[in-house]
């Protein structure tokens, strides 16, 4: 007889994380077309929001047991592809600096080809993002809405000491993801 689901697993709920990853995949096309008519104001609201549903969606997954891989998969890539697109798309427009763009696309590109090279030579991937890249994250979100808020017409921080911070826990993230994956793998294959 098959062991018995936990409670969480069967919640109606249970899914919600996911949902809420996919309406910040969905928030990507609407973000890029207000970034592109310069509607500064609309582009932040829609940031900020999609910005918050990744702080509710991680919350739900951890404190309702209702992670899985899937969640997982769909949370990182909501999270890359609204970033890439933001910064590519500001930088483009001359808003934010065109080298910040590359690092933040570097590291998303050179961790997500760590995830496929680790995915052909060793396996399944269950993404396990540290709190450094969960910072590395934040701090993006952070600086974007600085950039758009200053846009709107608001006071603002000075947006260069935060693309500095953002190109340092990018650099930093990197090495920590290369250190601690680089080793796993090693270990794996030592299993073997």
């Amino acid at each position: 007889m098959p062991a018995a689901m936990p409670a969480a697993s069967r919640s109606p709920w249970r899914h919600l994380p996911n949902a809420i990853s996919l309406l910040r995949i969905a928030l990507i096309a609407p973000i890029a077309w207000s970034l592109l008519k310069r509607d500064w104001a609309p582009s932040l609201g829609l940031i900020a929001v999609a910005g918050i549903s990744d702080g509710v969606d991680g919350f739900l997954a951890r404190h309702c047991g209702w992670k899985g891989r899937l969640g997982g998969v769909l949370d990182a890539i909501a999270d890359k592809l609204l970033l890439v697109t933001c910064f590519v798309l500001l930088a483009w427009l001359g808003v934010t600096p065109a080298w910040l763009a590359w690092v933040v696309c570097g590291r998303d590109a050179m961790i997500a080809a760590g995830a496929l090279l680790w995915r052909a030579l060793v396996g399944p991937i269950q993404p396990q993002p540290s709190l450094l890249s969960k910072a590395c994250t934040l701090l993006q979100i952070l600086y974007l809405l600085d950039v758009l808020v200053g846009r709107a017409g608001w006071p603002v921080l000075p947006p260069a000491p935060l693309a500095w911070l953002v190109a340092a826990l990018c650099a930093a993230s990197w090495l920590d993801y290369a250190l601690r994956w680089s080793g796993r793998a090693r270990r794996a294959y030592r299993a073997r």
